[in-house]
């Protein structure tokens, strides 16, 4: 028993070790000097992200869509072309097993995603969007254009997002790592 437990913790420790020297090695992010925290940052992102929903609710009544979510057409992007297991949308979506299930039921429902079982595991289920799922999709994007060009109205502003998503990509990179090798207080 011993053996495994100091092999274990031997494998872990290199990456633990890696996250830690990530972190010396990176400028602070944020600087609590200027005002500027970590949780600032996280409370912007969650008003910009409730935002969002309420205009998509908006779009989504303007298109005549009321038989689904504003979430649920975003777990459609998710599945976008592919052929899906639920458990590959789970991991690309970041979603709970429960709310994904719920979301997809309705979707399948309301005919948004067609849900097969797997030719070669009859527990596994393949997602892909339907038609009618596709033609949603096409008409969000449609939309989103127009969203688009009230954020981007020149290259510098186009230049300030592609820094912000990258910025935002590399807070999420993170703060997976922080969950799987044991957050701040290891760091």
């Amino acid at each position: 028993m011993e053996q495994k437990r100091s092999a274990k913790h031997d494998i872990a420790q290199p990456v633990k070790s890696s996250f830690k020297r990530a972190k010396r090695e990176t400028a602070p992010a944020l600087d609590s000097k200027s005002g500027n925290t970590h949780l600032d940052l996280v409370r912007v992102v969650e008003r910009v992200h409730r935002r969002s929903l309420d205009l998509f609710r908006i779009d989504l009544t303007r298109l005549g869509i009321d038989d689904i979510s504003p979430s649920q057409v975003m777990m459609l992007f998710t599945i976008a072309a592919e052929e899906l297991t639920v458990r590959d949308l789970i991991e690309r979506g970041y979603y709970l097993g429960s709310n994904a299930s719920y979301n997809l039921k309705r979707l399948v429902e309301a005919g948004y995603v067609d849900r097969s079982v797997s030719e070669r595991d009859r527990r596994s289920a393949r997602l892909r969007l339907s038609e009618k799922g596709r033609r949603l999709c096409d008409a969000v994007r449609k939309v989103d254009e127009t969203y688009h060009s009230l954020v981007v109205r020149n290259p510098k502003e186009a230049r300030d997002l592609q820094t912000a998503i990258k910025t935002l990509k590399r807070l999420e990179r993170a703060w997976s790592t922080a969950l799987h090798f044991g957050g701040a207080q290891d760091a």
